[in-house]
């Protein structure tokens, strides 16, 4: 008895000098769909702020693609164990928004956590897409880019073109790849995203609409208009150029970068994003410049929307996970932050701070064309046409459209029977979305 007394005692004692356990960081999963540059750059990003502080520690998942992400988080949170952070794609923001309980909006995240936060720092062409209508931001941008042109200097001085004169107009994009298809080049041109660099942002850059209710964001209850003449016309020309081969479709995604990367297309219109796999991968010196436009559209060019990202708060967590997530959200805010993000990645800064620091260091002068995607976001005020579009089940709505102008590009039906299609389809699923929200 007493020995045992006296083993109790003694371990007290030792337990005492050794002080108070060491409470462990709160762990905060972070699921993402990014991948070699970009997913190094986010395990990064996770690892610094872990060592900045002790109290929390973000823990990065990829999750595969960004729709393989976005139904992994909403089937995890039905099921109780969603992650704090997820990253969602543009075109669900609005399948998002509509989650009522599901999320936890960014404005309500920073206010209850007490963390400074002003939605005006942020580059208004990126807010505007995840705030509501009174500007409450709803998700924090995060890998947001928009649409530019890549050529390859090396293709135009194989076909005798000037390497430093890219198309400005789409009648010169046309011509220019015809020409370097005489001279030698497999291909022309090709597109990345093609629902994406084609249609949603060829409208804006166009300020054209895309649906009514201001490309959605007024409203469930909007109707798709992508059928008008402009867009019928641009597509009866790209599903020409596809005969005669001075276009390549290659695919709804990234698959036609591969065709940039190996020489084999002299230009290809993709994301500001794909700069830093370009700049690693391309052996060829490129330029990156504007997106064309048709001259014969009156106020063309206006502004270009954004793509990529944002991330969603999930809801059901503790008010110690939110502190964290809040203050993991000021870290990946920072100047410093962002500034290395934008720069390594070719996504944007999302703050105007950061902007202006990267400007201010004589990147931009350093690195010529990776100014074009800031230029161009900002090139005009945006108007209800080119501020984004927010429709309810887009994620399948951008499918059905890419169906169509794969059918239109096969010489399968005209341009103007294909966008038809797309645009019946794609109605009948936004009254799908709209009755479910109601």
């Amino acid at each position: 008895m007493r020995s045992t007394m006296l083993a109790a005692v003694m371990a007290a004692v030792f337990m005492a000098m050794a002080g108070p356990t060491e409470a462990q960081p709160i762990e905060l999963q972070w699921w993402h769909a990014m991948t070699a540059v970009n997913g190094d750059r986010i395990n990064q990003i996770a690892a610094d702020f872990n060592k900045s502080q002790s109290e929390y520690k973000v823990v990065p998942v990829f999750k595969g693609s960004y729709a393989e992400t976005m139904t992994a988080a909403i089937a995890a949170y039905r099921a109780g164990h969603a992650p704090a952070i997820v990253q969602i794609y543009d075109v669900g923001t609005a399948t998002m928004m509509a989650a009522k309980g599901a999320i936890k909006p960014v404005y309500q995240l920073m206010a209850d956590a007490g963390e400074t936060f002003d939605p005006n720092s942020y580059l208004p062409a990126v807010t505007g897409y995840y705030s509501t209508s009174d500007g409450k931001l709803l998700s924090l941008p995060f890998n947001s880019s928009t649409a530019v042109v890549y050529w390859n200097k090396d293709d135009f001085k194989k076909a005798g073109l000037d390497p430093n004169k890219p198309p400005k107009t789409w009648p010169e994009t046309f011509a220019l790849a015809k020409k370097l298809r005489a001279g030698g080049v497999k291909c022309g041109f090709t597109t990345a995203w093609v629902f994406w660099t084609q249609i949603a942002n060829f409208s804006a850059w166009h300020n054209i609409s895309m649906g009514t209710l201001d490309n959605g964001i007024g409203g469930p209850g909007a109707v798709l208009e992508m059928n008008n003449p402009r867009v019928v016309r641009h597509v009866a020309n790209l599903a020409k150029a596809e005969k005669d081969g001075s276009f390549s479709y290659a695919g709804r995604s990234t698959e036609p970068e591969s065709s940039f990367l190996n020489g084999d297309c002299g230009m290809i219109q993709d994301s500001s994003a794909a700069y830093g796999l370009f700049k690693k991968g391309l052996k060829s010196q490129f330029g990156v410049t504007e997106l064309p436009y048709y001259p014969d559209v009156k106020g063309a060019p206006q502004n270009s929307i954004i793509g990529g990202a944002s991330l969603w708060v999930m809801g059901g967590k503790s008010a110690a996970e939110y502190k964290g997530v809040a203050k993991f959200f000021t870290y990946l805010s920072s100047i410093p932050v962002q500034v290395k993000w934008h720069e390594d990645t070719g996504y944007l800064p999302i703050t105007k701070a950061a902007y202006a620091a990267t400007k201010a260091s004589g990147f931009y002068d350093k690195n010529p064309g990776t100014e074009v995607a800031l230029l161009q976001l900002t090139h005009k005020p945006p108007t209800a046409n080119s501020r984004g579009y927010r429709f309810g089940n887009m994620v399948q709505i951008s499918d059905i459209i890419a169906e169509d102008l794969e059918s239109a590009f096969a010489g399968k039906e005209s341009a103007k029977a294909a966008m038809d299609d797309a645009i019946r389809r794609g109605n009948a699923l936004l009254r799908q979305f709209q009755a479910n929200t109601q």
